[in-house]
């Protein structure tokens, strides 16, 4: 079993380098400044380069992107060409990425919400969708992920799955062949995304932190059958340690991942024999990686 690790978005270590510069709408509202926009475009995929090269030389192949890279670009009243203008960015990202082997994906915020009772809301999701998607075809990704969860519990959870699965059925098949679900820490639990992938063979993301916040059975029972929804890709974890055991704080996101968690996890997982990547969802990001990294080498063999 091989194991990669990554990080969410930016370093904790590059504190100077950001990826998720803001233009916000209302500032361009008021100055209707393109030029503006533009310098910050610029100095997002600048500070996306860096990160890249960053993550090369300390043997990180496993990276999240931020949503935020392209400001308002799924704002309907702002239309300008955020792909076509920035090429030259894209290309150097992407000889980056697929000379290293670097496994990239997206994971939209809670207001991509696909099952929503409302139209504009469902709309505006699609959007979202195809603007993540067109920067991961900027940048030749070829398995293009963007992870999302089931979304909205209106109505009820039956009826929220059905809405999920009518409106996914909807979409352009390039979106449906990116879109990969994860179980949240509320309502949608692995069961349920598995009821799902029975019925539009989609890939799920197994959220462990998630699984121990909202559950109906041990994720043993489970994992294969959540593993064998990856077809030709190694399957994804996201993994994090909750920042208190009080239940007002379990469900939040400590600074670090508990290595003792998470060794016994992958005793769990190892009889399987699979290679996966994990993505380490904790605040301290990068920092937090490279800590676990001196813990499991101190604490296995």
């Amino acid at each position: 079993m091989i194991i990669r690790l990554g990080y969410v978005g930016m370093s904790k270590t590059l504190s100077n380098i950001t990826p998720s510069s803001t233009y916000t709408y209302t500032n361009f509202i008021k100055n209707n400044d393109y030029n503006k926009l533009n310098e910050v475009i610029i100095s997002n995929l600048e500070a996306l380069n860096n990160l890249i090269d960053y993550n090369i030389k300390n043997n990180v192949h496993f990276f999240r992107l931020t949503s935020k890279l392209i400001p308002l670009a799924t704002k309907k009243e702002v239309q300008f060409d955020y792909i076509n203008k920035y090429k030259k960015y894209y290309d150097e990202i992407s000889d980056k990425i697929i000379k290293n082997n670097m496994r990239i994906d997206f994971h939209p915020d809670q207001f991509t919400i696909l099952n929503s009772t409302k139209k504009e809301v469902v709309e505006d999701s699609i959007e979202i969708l195809k603007y993540h998607y067109n920067i991961l075809d900027a940048l030749k990704i070829k398995n293009k992920i963007i992870i999302l969860h089931v979304g909205s519990s209106v109505l009820g959870k039956e009826n929220a799955i059905k809405r999920f699965i009518n409106n996914f059925k909807k979409l352009p098949d390039y979106l449906k062949d990116s879109i990969v679900i994860e179980n949240d820490d509320k309502i949608f639990n692995i069961d349920d995304c598995l009821k799902i992938n029975k019925e539009i063979n989609i890939p799920i993301v197994l959220d462990y932190h998630h699984h121990i916040c909202n559950n109906e059975n041990d994720i043993i029972n489970h994992i294969e059958d959540v593993f064998n929804t990856w077809e030709s890709i190694n399957p994804k974890i996201h993994f994090s340690t909750s920042k208190s055991k009080l239940k007002k704080e379990i469900r939040s996101h400590h600074e670090y991942i508990n290595s003792d968690d998470f060794i016994f996890f992958l005793e769990k997982i190892k009889h399987l024999n699979y290679d996966v990547d994990i993505m380490i969802e904790a605040k301290g990001k990068d920092d937090a990686v490279f800590r676990l990294i001196r813990e499991l080498k101190y604490k296995t063999n």
